[in-house]
């Protein structure tokens, strides 16, 4: 394919709006969880955000859920995460088993199952109830916002990053587009927390491009029946439990449809995704009103103001996580943060060939099998504390990020309230690398 025409930007002076210890790009669950992890940690901290609110793929992409977060009994990813879940209990904005109902059985199946706390990946039936979190997307807004404001991160929403300031092979800040124009906020260390690698790949770090199924999340509103199979027909792709229930009464989120075959980096293929996403709701939306039980009076709430991406860039790092890595449990010398019962060294949040960046989210150095599965909420945001805490630490000391003790990292994550997987579990194994 012929590369297309180019034209000449002129050169241009950038105003700076902003100087700031720590700047974090990217305001979903992992940018601010190391925004705040920083900020908490002394240092003075920037927030930008292209959308008006933030929370990302929680709250915009509506994906309403908070899971792998246990091994067996053990609930492994804590700190920021578990903090959130508090505050959103506290406005009736959040739902989880009990600890007597986290067990195998009918019963509690019955009762849990649909609202997506299940061990998905168990074998057999009924799979065991398991600490999960069901909220609200609204809610997740309000605690995100909170925590980053009383933690005293500047924050600047409406932001949409253009491009890195790198001298010398380090980052020193990063320019913005606005509805000002275009703005430069410098920094000391600056965190990716795009979720698509938008900073490290512009700052020439290696990473590679993968893809999966993309999703436009929707609710449907008066809701007290099930749905069946020709309606999952309908929505061409979806998970066994596709809707499931919210904190609202009534109301029931939809992760799907999936779709496959759209680059998340191509605005053709995301403005098609979206086109195709909505188009398949509405042939849903007719059937259910015309032959579900129970759906005759159902409507259409929203969809989510985000496309569902699950997998775009993914950072080539000082170490890169294999598919192998997480099945096996496999324990790092240098684990700074966990999900579930698999472990991320230190290595896999430092990109190669630019200093003084780190990386938080589902873009991190994996393999794209890896990443498949180790990329939910929560230990993102546990990925984003270990983030927001090294940057801090590099800070204080004078030292380059990969310079960082990991065993400093964990002594911090600790006094934070998170379990940074320096301790393994029993079913865990040693890595060789």
């Amino acid at each position: 394919m012929a590369a297309p025409p180019t034209v000449a930007e002129a050169t241009r002076s950038t105003p700076i709006v902003d100087r700031s210890d720590v700047l974090v790009v990217g305001g979903g669950p992992a940018g601010v969880s190391a925004a705040v992890a920083a900020a908490r940690s002394g240092a003075r901290v920037t927030l930008i955000e292209r959308y008006p609110y933030l929370g990302g793929l929680a709250s915009g992409g509506m994906v309403l859920v908070l899971d792998d977060m246990v091994n067996g009994a053990e609930i492994t990813t804590t700190g920021l995460i578990g903090e959130a879940v508090e505050r959103l209990e506290k406005l009736g904005l959040a739902v989880s088993p009990p600890i007597e109902e986290r067990r195998v059985g009918w019963d509690v199946w019955r009762t849990w199952a649909r609202w997506g706390c299940h061990d998905f990946r168990a074998h057999g039936k009924p799979q065991p109830i398991v600490y999960a979190v069901a909220f609200d997307p609204d809610g997740w807004k309000r605690v995100s916002e909170d925590l980053v404001v009383e933690s005293g991160v500047n924050l600047r929403l409406h932001s949409w990053f253009s491009e890195p300031i790198v001298e010398d092979g380090r980052l020193r800040g990063a320019v913005v587009e606005t509805k000002a124009g275009r703005q430069a906020l410098l920094a000391e260390i600056v965190v990716d927390a795009t979720g698509d690698l938008d900073v490290a790949a512009r700052a020439g770090a290696p990473h590679v491009v993968g893809g999966y199924m993309v999703t436009t999340v929707f609710r449907l509103g008066n809701v007290f029946s099930a749905l069946d199979r020709q309606a999952k027909r309908l929505l061409g792709g979806a998970w066994d439990f596709w809707w499931l229930k919210t904190p609202l009464p009534g109301i029931v989120w939809c992760n799907c449809p999936h779709m496959t075959g759209y680059d998340a980096l191509k605005v053709e293929d995301m403005t098609a995704a979206e086109l195709e996403g909505r188009r398949r709701i509405a042939s849903l939306m007719a059937f259910a009103r015309a032959e579900l039980p129970g759906f005759a009076q159902c409507y259409l709430i929203d969809v989510a103001p985000q496309l569902g991406v699950r997998q775009s860039r993914l950072l080539e790092g000082e170490y890169v996580v294999t598919k192998e890595d997480v099945l096996e449990r496999r324990h790092f010398r240098d684990t700074v943060c966990r999900g579930r019962d698999y472990y991320t060294p230190y290595r896999a949040l430092l990109p190669k060939n630019v200093d003084q960046l780190i990386v938080a989210g589902r873009h991190y150095s994996a393999d794209p099998q890896a990443q498949k599965i180790s990329r939910e909420i929560p230990p993102c945001m546990v990925q984003g504390q270990a983030a927001g805490i090294a940057a801090a630490l590099a800070l204080n000391r004078g030292s380059r990020l990969r310079d960082v003790d990991p065993v400093a990292i964990q002594r911090a994550m600790r006094a934070q309230g998170a379990d940074p997987g320096d301790v393994p579990s029993a079913n865990a194994a040693p890595a060789t690398a």
